[in-house]
C-alpha cells in the first residue's frame, strides 16, 4: 500500500498520498467526485496559476504580502506554468459548481511548492489572498478562453483559409456543375466553390474575435459575491495589469463584477460562435464528401488523398476519413455548446454554479475545432486532385444550361429543349440548334460554361 500522510482542515482530518503536493481540501474533492476521470484541462489550470501569480504581485505591491512569501509563490507559479507537476491536479471537472475544489487544488499545490524550512506559505491566507473561488474561476474561464482563441483557434482557422485560398487560385477556371437541392443547376467554378468556404471562415473568425474581446473584461476583485470584501480597493486594477503583462492580452477590470460572477453571458456568447464555426466545418466537410463520392457511381469530382483502407471486407475501398472525422468533431462541439447554454441558466443570484463545466467545455470545443481545421487543411484540401475531364463532360451534358437561352427564346421553349436533351441524352447545344433559329456560333457563345459562371447576360 502506498505511503500516506494525514492533514487537517476546518472539517477535520484527511488521509492523502504521502507524495501528493495537494492538501486536505483537494483530497476531499478527489474522494467526493469520482465522476468522469477527466480533470480540468491543463490550459484552465494554467489560467488559474496566472491569476495566482498576478495576485501575489498585486498584494506585494500593496504591502499586504511580504517579500519572502511573494518571491516563493511567484517562483512556484512559474514552475507550474512551465508544465511541471501536471499530475498534481486530479480534481474531476464535475465538481462543486463554483470550482472551489480546483481553486483550492491550485492554492494547495502552490503553497506546498513555496513552503520550505521556516518559510510557511498558507494556501488560503497567502496564495488566495484577496480572492475567492467565486471570482477566480470565472476569471480563469475568461483567461483560458482568450488564450485558446488567440493562440490555438484563430491560427488554425487562418491556416485552413490559407490552404483553401491556394487551391481556389489554382481552380478559378475549372468549371463544374453547380447544385441546388443536390440537383444539377447552372455552372460554377471550383474556385468559386472554395472561395465560399473561405469567406465563411473569415466571417467565423471575425465573430469569434468579437466574442473574445468581450472576455477581456474580467470579474477578478469581486471576491465572494461581487462586492470585493477582503480585497484591497486597488487589488483588481493591479491584478489585471499583471495579467496583461504576463499573457500579452489586454485584460481589463470589469466595472460591475457581479455580472461576471452571477452570469456567464460572455462565455455563452463565445460558445455560440464556436457552434457557428462547427456548422461551417460540417458544411465544408460534407461538400468534400459529396465531391469525392464514387469513384464510379458518385459525383467523383475530386479525389481526396487515400489515407487508409476503408473497409474490413471490401478490398480497395477508400473512404473520406478526414471530412468524416471533422464532421464528428464539429457535431460534438455543437453538443458541448448546448451544455454551456444550459449551464448559463444556472446563475442563481450572485453565482453561477456550473462554472467548471463552462470552462472545460469551451477549451474542449476549441481543441476539437482547431485540430479538425488543421487536418482538413493539410490532409484533405491541400492534397485533393480534380477529375477535370469528368467535370467538363458533365457540364456539357447538363440540360440546365438551357437557362442561358431564356432571354432569347423564353422559358417555355427552353424547358422543352431541356426535356428533350435529358430524354435523348444529347447535348443541349445540339437540341437547341435543331429547335431554334439560333446559329451554332451564337449558341456556343450563349452556352459557354465558363462565361456563365461570370453572371450577367451574354453579349
Amino acid at each position: 500500500m502506498a505511503s500516506q500522510r494525514t492533514e487537517q482542515d476546518s472539517m477535520g482530518e484527511v488521509v492523502l498520498p504521502e507524495d501528493a503536493l495537494w492538501g486536505a481540501q483537494t483530497q476531499r474533492a478527489v474522494d467526493n467526485f469520482p465522476v468522469s476521470g477527466l480533470g480540468m484541462p491543463p490550459e484552465f489550470i494554467d489560467a488559474v496559476v496566472q491569476i495566482k501569480k498576478a495576485a501575489a504581485n498585486a498584494n506585494h505591491q500593496l504591502g499586504l504580502l511580504d517579500g519572502g512569501r511573494h518571491q516563493v509563490i511567484v517562483a512556484a507559479c512559474d514552475k507550474l506554468l512551465e508544465g511541471d507537476y501536471r499530475d498534481q491536479f486530479p480534481v474531476d471537472r464535475y465538481q462543486t459548481g463554483s470550482g472551489t475544489s480546483t481553486n483550492m487544488n491550485v492554492n494547495e499545490v502552490i503553497a506546498r511548492l513555496a513552503s520550505s524550512g521556516d518559510q510557511v506559505v498558507d494556501a488560503n491566507d497567502h496564495v488566495n489572498m484577496g480572492q475567492s473561488s467565486n471570482d477566480v474561476i470565472p476569471t480563469a474561464i475568461h483567461v483560458s478562453s482568450v488564450t485558446a482563441v488567440q493562440r490555438q483557434l484563430l491560427p488554425a482557422l487562418t491556416h485552413l483559409q490559407g490552404a483553401i485560398y491556394q487551391r481556389e487560385a489554382e481552380l478559378i477556371s475549372q468549371v463544374k456543375t453547380g447544385r441546388t437541392h443536390l440537383m444539377d443547376a447552372m455552372p460554377v467554378t471550383l474556385g468559386q466553390e472554395l472561395r465560399t468556404w473561405r469567406e465563411q471562415l473569415v466571417a467565423v473568425a471575425h465573430r469569434v474575435e468579437l466574442a473574445c474581446d468581450e472576455l477581456l473584461s474580467v470579474p477578478q476583485g469581486g471576491t465572494a459575491v461581487g462586492t470585493g470584501v477582503n480585497a484591497h480597493p486597488d487589488f483588481a486594477e493591479r491584478l489585471v495589469t499583471g495579467l496583461h503583462e504576463q499573457t500579452g492580452f489586454r485584460f481589463r477590470e470589469m466595472e460591475h463584477k457581479f455580472t461576471g460572477q452571477s452570469a456567464v453571458d460572455g462565455p455563452v456568447n463565445l460558445s455560440a460562435q464556436l457552434r457557428g464555426a462547427a456548422v461551417t466545418l460540417i458544411k465544408i466537410a460534407n461538400d468534400l464528401r459529396w465531391m469525392n463520392s464514387g469513384p464510379i457511381h458518385g459525383l467523383a469530382e475530386i479525389s481526396l488523398p487515400a489515407l487508409q483502407p476503408g473497409s474490413s471486407i471490401m478490398p480497395g475501398k477508400v473512404n473520406p476519413v478526414i471530412p468524416e472525422s471533422a464532421a464528428m468533431a464539429a457535431t460534438q462541439v455543437m453538443g458541448l455548446d448546448a451544455a454551456v447554454a444550459i449551464a448559463g441558466q444556472s446563475g442563481n443570484f450572485q453565482l453561477n454554479v456550473m462554472l467548471p463545466l463552462v470552462g472545460a467545455n469551451l477549451l474542449d470545443m476549441m481543441t476539437l475545432l482547431s485540430r479538425s481545421s488543421m487536418l482538413l487543411a493539410d490532409s484533405a484540401i491541400s492534397g485533393f486532385t480534380v477529375n477535370g475531364a469528368h467535370l467538363d463532360a458533365a457540364v456539357g451534358k447538363n440540360p440546365v444550361l438551357v437557362t442561358a437561352l431564356n432571354p432569347e427564346i423564353g422559358y417555355a421553349r427552353a424547358a422543352s429543349i431541356a426535356k428533350e436533351a435529358y430524354r435523348s441524352g444529347r447535348a443541349i447545344i445540339d437540341v437547341a440548334e435543331e429547335q431554334t433559329d439560333l446559329g451554332r456560333d451564337r449558341l456556343e457563345q450563349l452556352l459557354d460554361p465558363l462565361k456563365l459562371t461570370e453572371g450577367g447576360l451574354s453579349d
